[in-house]
């Protein structure tokens, strides 16, 4: 039965053998010839590379200009942005400090002025530039003196309209000392014959990239200066009455050399220091806004504060 097999294989019937193929007869039709040849010039052809490349502008098909990358432009459109904010916020800044002419740091503010500097204590908190600022320590630190505060209770007697005869508040500061996370806040005043200073030290720890919890340790009443030359005034307002002081001048006059003798020795005389142990002698503050001359901050009680980089610029505005 192999055998046979191998025979059928080696030699198969006719009907089963496949018929030869014929070869193709040459054509002279010129419609299939070109064809033909358009046919084989597509399929031999190489296709070129497909390449892509981003168009900053939709208007413009074409993209930026040859040898200009949208990265470029980026970059050179960066500092021109980073201008323009700048003079935003010098602007607002100014703004803000000319609002404060006429309020005694906000004690004598009216309604409307009140509401203007709202507005723009919260565009300028809006663009802080260093939204983290018990992170940036070194710009907290130096003496900065109070522009606006809408803290009433900050001085009572002033608030009240009950400040002594003559007596004036000069200053209000507060000093920061981050490397020993101290805080000195001080009150300067001046009257016709001495000028003094009431001050508070604090301690204080960062509790947030915003908020500083503070803690009064220590009160100092500075040494009273007296002055060598008393200026009175011709006339002083007390309670919408006006006094006038020319009486007093000859008064003033013959007392003059006794105060200048006497001001050598007060003025020797240190600070008088008290401790303050009451635990309830704590607050805690949040800077809102922080740059190299001008800090917003508001406290416990919702109230603003805002304070001015002393020999800032905008202390003369």
């Amino acid at each position: 039965m192999a055998s046979t097999l191998s025979q059928f294989l080696l030699n198969p019937p006719l009907s089963l053998r496949p018929k030869p193929l014929l070869p193709l007869k040459p054509t002279s039709n010129p419609s299939i010839l070109t064809r033909t040849r358009a046919l084989t010039l597509t399929l031999t052809r190489p296709r070129p590379p497909f390449i892509t490349r981003a168009v900053s502008d939709p208007e413009d098909e074409w993209g930026t200009e040859k040898g200009t990358s949208s990265a470029a432009v980026a970059v050179a459109e960066e500092p021109k942005a980073k201008e323009e904010g700048a003079e935003e916020m010098d602007r607002l800044k100014k703004a803000l400090v000319g609002s404060f002419y006429g309020t005694d740091r906000g004690l004598r503010a009216s309604s409307e002025t009140r509401a203007e500097i709202v507005e723009l204590i919260t565009q300028l908190e809006a663009k802080n530039p260093n939204p983290a600022p018990t992170e940036a320590l070194t710009l907290l630190n130096g003496k900065w003196i109070l522009a606006y505060t809408s803290f009433a209770g900050l001085f009572p007697l002033l608030s009240r309209g009950n400040v002594p005869l003559l007596v004036k508040v000069e200053e209000i500061s507060q000093t920061i000392d981050s490397e020993n996370f101290t805080v000195q806040n001080s009150v300067q005043f001046s009257g016709p014959l001495a000028t003094t200073s009431i001050s508070t030290n604090a301690k204080f720890e960062v509790r947030s990239p915003k908020r500083v919890q503070i803690k009064f340790v220590e009160g100092i009443i500075g040494t009273p200066q007296l002055t060598d030359s008393i200026v009175l005034p011709e006339e002083v307002e007390f309670f919408g009455q006006k006094i006038d002081l020319t009486p007093f001048k000859g008064l003033i006059t013959s007392v003059q050399d006794t105060a200048s003798s006497v001001a050598k020795t007060i003025s020797n005389q240190p600070p008088l220091k008290f401790s303050i142990s009451n635990p309830k002698a704590e607050s805690w503050l949040l800077t809102t806004y922080l740059d190299e001359e001008l800090r917003i901050s508001r406290g416990d009680g919702g109230s603003v504060f805002v304070l001015i980089k002393e020999g800032s610029s905008l202390l003369t505005n």
